[in-house]
C-alpha cells in the first residue's frame, strides 16, 4: 500500500477524534508519531551496525515497546500512558556525553502536543503508521519525500501565513547552481521543513563525498534556523531520514529576533541557501 493511502486512512481516523480540529492539528498529531516510528525505523539500522549503539529514549517510552504491538495498550490507558509518561518523559531527555540525540528528542517534544482524546483512535493510528510505514527501504523515505509534499500543501491550504514550500525542483537549482562544496558550512535561516538542506545534502553526497570520513564531515556542515514548531519538527525529521545521524544543528529559534552583530565568527558559515520570509518583521 502507497505511504500516501495510508497518511490519507490516517487523516480519515483522525477526523472521528473530538480532541483534533482542523488540518494544522491533524498535521501536527500525525507529524510527532511519524518521528518517533522514524526514529525507530532508524535505531534499528544503527543497532545492527554499531553494536555499542544505546538508544537516548528510555526503553518503556521506545515506540518499539509501546506502540508496535498491534495488539498493545489500547483505549483509556494508552492516552494515559502519552499524556502521563511519554511526553513529560521525552521531554526531560538529556545530552549522554557529546551524544545530543536526546537533545534533538527534547527539543521536538518540548511544542509537540498529543491532541487525541480517544485512545481506541489513536491505537488505530498507530497501527495503521506500524504496518505502513517502513523507513529503512529505500524506494519508501522517496515515497515519504512526495508525502512530506503533501503535508506541506495541507498545511498551506490550512492557512498558516507565511509559510510557503518551495518547490523542490527550485531547491534543487539554486544548491546546483551554488555548489556548496564539502567541507563548506551550509546555512537556511529560515529552513521550513529543511527542503534546501536535504538538497544540499543530496548535492555534496553526489558531487563530493567518497569515503566515510567525508561522509562525517558533511555531517557537520549542515545548519538551520526555524522558528515555528511544527516546520522545525519537520525539518528534524527529514534530516533523519536523509541519514543525518544528530540533526542538532537545526535549531528551533527566530534568527530575525538576533542583531546582526551579535553573530560572532564562530557562527558565520559559507553559503547560505534560502527562501528568506517575505512577511513579519
Amino acid at each position: 500500500m502507497a505511504i500516501s493511502t495510508t497518511i490519507k486512512s490516517i487523516q480519515d481516523i483522525m477526523r472521528k477524534d473530538v480532541g483534533v480540529d482542523g488540518d494544522a492539528q491533524r498535521i501536527g498529531q500525525l507529524v510527532w508519531m511519524l518521528f518517533l516510528k522514524i526514529f525507530d525505523d532508524r535505531e534499528q539500522e544503527w543497532e545492527m551496525f554499531n553494536e555499542d549503539y544505546r538508544s537516548p529514549i528510555p526503553e518503556p517510552l521506545r515506540w518499539r515497546h509501546w506502540a508496535a504491538d498491534p495488539e498493545g495498550m489500547t483505549g483509556d490507558e494508552l492516552k494515559a500512558f502519552v499524556d502521563n509518561d511519554l511526553f513529560p518523559g521525552l521531554q526531560q531527555l538529556q545530552a549522554r556525553g557529546d551524544d545530543y540525540r536526546g537533545v534533538v528528542i527534547r527539543n521536538v517534544f518540548e511544542d509537540a502536543y498529543n491532541y487525541m482524546k480517544s485512545g481506541q483512535l489513536m491505537r488505530q493510528v498507530i497501527n495503521k503508521l506500524q504496518d505502513g510505514v517502513n523507513f529503512n527501504k529505500a524506494s519508501e523515505r522517496h515515497e515519504l519525500g512526495d508525502m512530506y509534499e503533501q503535508i506541506l500543501k495541507d498545511l498551506q491550504s490550512a492557512g498558516n501565513a507565511g509559510e510557503f514550500y518551495t518547490p523542490r525542483a527550485v531547491t534543487r537549482f539554486m544548491v546546483d547552481r551554488v555548489d556548496p562544496r564539502l567541507d563548506e558550512t551550509v546555512m537556511d535561516p529560515a529552513c521550513g521543513t529543511g527542503g534546501f538542506l536535504t538538497c544540499t545534502i543530496d548535492h555534496k553526497r553526489k558531487h563530493y563525498v567518497t569515503t566515510p570520513q567525508d561522509e562525517q564531515t558533511l555531517q557537520r556542515t549542515i545548519h538551520g534556523v526555524e522558528k515555528k514548531p511544527l516546520p522545525h519538527l519537520l525539518a528534524t525529521t527529514n534530516l533523519i531520514l536523509h541519514g543525518i545521524e544528530v540533526p542538532d544543528q537545526v535549531k528551533h529559534d527566530n534568527t530575525l529576533a538576533r542583531p546582526l552583530i551579535s553573530w560572532g565568527p564562530k557562527e558565520r558559515v559559507d553559503v547560505i541557501v534560502a527562501n528568506p520570509p517575505f512577511g513579519g518583521m
